[in-house]
């Protein structure tokens, strides 16, 4: 017998004291044979006065179990003893009686040492569900505690069947006992508001302060896939840390398909490889009976092939009923052969889909044949919404990391070769979670066609240097104006010497800048000069030119800027301009076929375009796709080159462009440099791309001292005569367009350090503004 809470507000006195008054009534109608029962039952019991006044020794139900059986016929029809699943009990106490043979059985089934406890529930919660009830029935309170009890059981095969608890209060009565303190609205209003408060409820409903009379019927009905799906439901949103062991997944499967020895597995599909993989979440607690000891399967693999079409094409469940059939048909022994190595005689691969993507694969396995199949995989679509959810909230957080880690060890990455950074990040994770050192590889892309352009700033430097001449220039001119006016009113002898070395300062911004000099100048001002002309006294006049002088000077840097910030502002203006119509233009240029592209802002803007099969290994690479690119750079250096025409009129400062495209027909290989982050030319062989592409803007045409470069026109520079082909045919095609003007230049190149035999064409884009 189970023994009842300790504490409890009740003092129970289990009395059928209702249904003996209904025997009574019985007792005294004219049917004779429900009239006799009763009189009969009523004489048996009269000497048992405890059935009416309250049972307090529980061995006087255990000694009298038939009578009580007879007692309550009634509400226990034999002919439903077999079905029901019922019970005299106490409510929300562990205490029952007079059970049905089905409920007898489960018990039975259960085994000795089996404890029925209610699910998720202590006695603390128990108190307070019983208070509950107290002010409801007796203060006619609604406190609405309708909480879902559970008992979980298992059955003779160990499988754990979930069972609601339903109450029948109908023989019940709830009356103050002499310990009774009664309660008034305030009360209730507390009550409502400290439902965790366990000190204050028993306060106000002590120990034993109600008597509980009577008895209550328990029913129990079998909820085993309902609440099996509940708790799978409520794991599968449990964070991993939350999550218990795969054994306790396990067991809420076996609930639902009542298979004892039922194993439950998971296996990713990996879209990008098509390949099939473990799992990396939970450090792969979850098993992969597809891939067993496999690190991962192609989709090519003979293990596959007997459910790639129905599976992962068609994405269909695939269901083994029997595995000694199924191994069979020639085409399934490998498949068969592999599942029956770890005991599988039975299994369902039940697929995972999300917008109408395969995501993973749900594997249920049992060592006996028939107990699954393609019929009870139905149960699955109860629990498989779930874990869509699931797969879809990991996936979103296993790409969070992968991009953490992406954005540590290799910086923002363009997205045609993103797929292999995200495959060695993955690779990453997998072995970090089975607690693995891991040294990430350098990645590299190998036989792939470089293309490189630039539109660069003519004469920038010479720009630069002399904004920062005219700057200094007009600063030491208003200086010496100042310290002028200053010696005139002062008796001051160091002002002559201050103005001698200010003019000695403007006769050297005169002369071509050193790297230095501006520095120096600048530190001169501020130590020297700054402290005297703040610290002077001056007239009217001279304080109005040094409050406009000091107005003049740039909070940064200490000195004039203005006519640097002109240049500035204009090299900003081309710069964002330039790159605009370049990254919008590379969107198009992605559907030619994905390449990878880089594009720099430095005194001018220029770009790095790499195209071939490693790029995007699911794509057909053909030349076709780089003779596409070239003519798309040519066209696009020929809309920028227009544009900045149109750009140059809003300028502050003119600064006018050049363009050069290397072209450069044999393919490399180039490798991301983990230390800094980029892709560079790998081999000594592809050196000669990068020496090339580093020197050319700066060459000039051989035999003489003009640059290869020229404003308003576009270099391509070669080395072949069939890229010299290729390209004048462009351009043929272009001048049809009316976009390159119709005089071409040819010429060679001067031999640069360890590279001769350069050529170059220049042309001039048509401007549709003059």
């Amino acid at each position: 017998m189970i023994v009842m809470f300790k504490y409890s507000p009740f003092k129970i006195q289990i009395t059928f004291h209702k249904l003996i008054q209904s025997l009574e009534e019985i007792a005294k109608s004219d049917i004779d044979y429900r009239s006799n029962y009763a009189k009969a039952l009523l004489e048996k019991i009269e000497s048992i006065p405890e059935f009416k006044t309250g049972i307090e020794d529980l061995n006087l139900i255990e000694k009298n179990e038939e009578l009580i059986r007879y007692l309550l016929s009634d509400l226990f029809p034999t002919a439903l003893t077999n079905n029901e699943i019922k019970a005299v009990t106490i409510p929300f106490q562990d205490f029952t009686f007079n059970y049905t043979e089905r409920f007898k059985k489960i018990l039975k089934e259960a085994g000795t040492t089996f404890d029925a406890n209610f699910r998720d529930f202590n006695e603390d919660q128990f108190y307070i569900m019983s208070c509950c009830m107290i002010l409801n029935v007796y203060y006619g309170q609604n406190f609405d505690l309708n909480i879902p009890l559970f008992y979980d059981i298992p059955d003779a095969n160990g499988i754990v069947k979930h069972y609601r608890i339903l109450y029948n209060g109908d023989f019940l009565e709830i009356l103050p006992s002499s310990k009774n303190q009664l309660l008034t609205e305030e009360d209730f209003d507390l009550l409502r508001n400290n439902y965790d408060d366990i000190k204050l409820w028993k306060e106000k409903f002590p120990q034993e302060s109600w008597i509980f009379k009577g008895f209550g019927i328990v029913q129990l009905f079998d909820a085993t896939i309902e609440s099996a799906v509940s708790i799978l439901k409520s794991d599968l949103l449990k964070s991993d840390r939350e999550k218990g062991e795969h054994k306790n997944f396990e067991t809420t499967f076996r609930s639902i398909f009542k298979i004892s020895d039922l194993k439950i597995g998971f296996t990713i599909f990996d879209e990008i490889d098509q390949k099939l993989v473990h799992t990396p979440f939970e450090s792969k607690k979850i098993p992969s009976f597809i891939l067993a000891e496999n690190e991962d399967i192609t989709c090519k693999n003979e293990l596959v092939k007997c459910f790639y079409k129905s599976l992962i094409v068609d994405k269909k469940v695939f269901a083994i009923s029997n595995m000694e059939h199924f191994i069979a048909h020639d085409e399934y022994k490998t498949l068969g052969s592999h599942l029956l190595k770890q005991n599988i005689k039975s299994c369902i691969f039940y697929p995972i889909v999300n917008d109408a993507k395969l995501m993973g694969i749900v594997e249920l396995a049992s060592s006996e044949i028939n107990v699954l199949n393609s019929v009870n995989a139905n149960k699955l679509d109860l629990i498989v919404p779930y874990f869509i959810d699931t797969i879809t909230r990991y996936n979103s957080d296993f790409e969070n990391q992968i991009e953490a880690i992406i954005q540590k060890e290799y910086t923002t990455i363009h997205s045609s070769v993103y797929w292999k950074f995200r495959k060695e990040s993955q690779k990453y994770l997998q072995t970090y979670s089975n607690q693995k050192e891991y040294n990430f590889k350098e990645i590299s892309f190998k036989e792939v066609f470089p293309l490189f352009g630039e539109m660069d700033i003519k004469g920038s430097s010479e720009h630069r240097n002399n904004t920062v001449k005219e700057d200094l220039r007009k600063q030491l001119t208003t200086l010496i104006t100042i310290l002028d006016n200053l010696n005139a009113t002062s008796n001051l002898v160091l002002l002559e010497q201050r103005k001698f070395e200010l003019e000695s300062f403007a006769a050297e911004v005169e002369l071509p800048l050193k790297a230095d000099t501006e520095q120096q100048i600048q530190n001169y001002i501020e130590t020297e000069i700054h402290p005297i002309i703040r610290n002077a006294e001056h007239n009217l006049d001279d304080e109005l030119l040094v409050k406009s002088y000091f107005k003049k000077i740039d909070e940064k840097t200490g000195m004039f800027y203005h006519a640097r910030k002109r240049f500035d502002n204009s090299l900003s203006l081309v710069n964002k301009k330039l790159a605009e119509i370049l990254d919008q233009k590379q969107i198009e240029a992605q559907e030619i076929f994905p390449h990878y592209y880089e594009r720099f802002k430095t005194d001018g803007v220029e770009h790095n375009l790499y195209i071939g099969a490693s790029i995007d290994p699911t794509k057909k690479f053909d030349k076709m796709y780089l003779n596409n690119l070239r003519l798309w750079q040519l066209q696009t250096l020929c809309e920028m080159e227009l544009e900045h025409h149109k750009l140059k009129k809003e300028l502050p400062y003119n600064l006018e462009v050049t363009s050069l495209i290397l072209v450069f027909s044999s393919p490399i290989t180039i490798r991301f440099r983990m230390d800094e982050k980029r892709f560079d030319v790998d081999g000594s062989y592809n050196a000669r791309y990068e020496v090339v592409k580093k020197r050319i803007d700066k060459a000039h045409i051989k035999g003489t001292t003009e640059r290869i470069t020229e404003k308003e026109k576009i270099t391509i520079v070669y080395s072949h005569k069939q890229e010299e082909t290729e390209y004048l045919n462009y351009i043929k095609y272009l001048q049809f367009k009316n976009t390159i003007e119709a005089d071409i230049e040819q010429f060679e190149i001067e031999d640069l350090q360890g590279v001769s035999g350069l050529k170059g064409i220049r042309v001039k884009v048509v401007n549709t503004g003059n």
